[in-house]
C-alpha cells in the first residue's frame, strides 16, 4: 500500500506541470472559440510555430528569459504561472488524500477549478465544458468509494444548484441586472457532487468569506470596487470547494 501511494504521488507530480501547459492553452483559447486539442501552438506575436523545446513546461521558459526565441518578445508569465500552479494542486492533493486514487482524483479536481477560476478571473465565465463533467465525476468516485453514501452526493449536487438557481434568478428579478451567475450554480452543484450536502453550508460560507476578502483587497489596492462592480466569484467558489473537499466541513458531521 506505502508503495503504491508513492508510485501515485510520483506520477502525480511528474505531470502536473506538463498538465499545466495544457491548461494554460486551454484557458487561453476556450473563451474564444478557437480550437483546443489540434492547433498547433505559436507565439501570439510572430505567430511561429512553436517546438517541443519550446513547450517544455517552465524550463524553456527560463531557458530563453521569458522571450520568444523567435523574435525575443517578452511572453510573460501567464504560461509558467499556470504550471506552477498545476504543480502546487498535485503536492497539495498528495500532502492531504491518504491513497493513489483519491490523489488522482484530488489532482483531476484541483486541475479543473484552477482553470475554471482562471478563466472566471479573466472573462466572467465559467464554461460548461470545464464545470458540468465534475457533476457526474463526483458522484461516480463517491459510488465507487463509499457506495452506501453515493446518494448523499447526488443530492448535495441537485440542492448546490437549486440554491444558487433560486438566488440568481431571484436577484435579477428584482435588481433588473445580473448577480449570481448560472455558472456559479453550476460550480457549487459540482461542489455538492463532491462534498454533499453536509459540506455545502461550508463551501458557500468559505466562498463569500474569501469573495469579500477579494474585495477588500482590490478596493485596497485602488481598484474601484462598488455595489454594481462586477467580480467573479468562480476563483473563491473553488477554493472553498477544494478546501471543503480535502479537509472536509467547517463542522463535522
Amino acid at each position: 500500500m506505502i508503495g503504491n501511494y508513492w508510485i501515485g504521488w510520483v506520477w502525480a507530480i511528474i505531470a502536473a506541470p506538463f498538465i499545466g501547459s495544457f491548461l494554460g492553452v486551454l484557458i487561453q483559447r476556450l473563451p474564444a472559440g478557437m480550437p483546443v486539442a489540434w492547433a498547433r501552438s505559436a507565439c501570439p506575436h510572430c505567430d511561429r510555430r512553436l517546438s517541443a523545446a519550446d513547450l517544455f513546461p517552465v524550463a524553456s521558459w527560463l531557458l530563453s528569459s521569458g522571450r520568444c526565441r523567435y523574435c525575443a518578445t517578452p511572453l510573460g508569465m501567464f504560461y509558467p504561472g499556470i504550471e506552477i500552479a498545476a504543480l502546487a494542486v498535485a503536492v497539495w492533493a498528495a500532502a492531504a488524500l491518504p491513497d493513489p486514487l483519491l490523489i488522482w482524483a484530488g489532482c483531476l479536481l484541483g486541475w479543473s477549478l484552477l482553470a475554471a477560476a482562471t478563466v472566471d478571473s479573466r472573462h466572467l465565465i465559467l464554461p460548461d465544458i470545464l464545470v458540468l463533467p465534475l457533476i457526474p465525476a463526483g458522484i461516480l468516485l463517491h459510488a465507487w468509494i463509499a457506495p452506501g453514501q453515493w446518494t448523499d452526493n447526488l443530492v448535495g449536487a441537485l440542492i448546490g444548484f437549486a440554491l444558487f438557481a433560486v438566488i440568481s434568478l431571484a436577484y435579477r428579478g428584482m435588481r433588473r441586472r445580473e448577480g449570481l451567475g448560472l455558472g456559479d450554480a453550476k460550480l457549487l452543484a459540482a461542489a455538492g457532487a463532491w462534498v454533499g450536502w453536509v459540506g455545502l453550508p461550508s463551501v458557500v460560507l468559505l466562498g463569500a468569506i474569501f469573495g469579500l476578502a477579494t474585495a477588500l483587497v482590490l478596493r485596497m489596492t485602488g481598484r474601484n470596487v462598488g455595489r454594481v462592480t462586477e467580480l467573479p466569484f468562480g476563483p473563491a467558489l473553488a477554493l472553498a470547494f477544494w478546501l471543503v473537499w480535502l479537509y472536509g466541513p467547517l463542522v463535522p458531521a
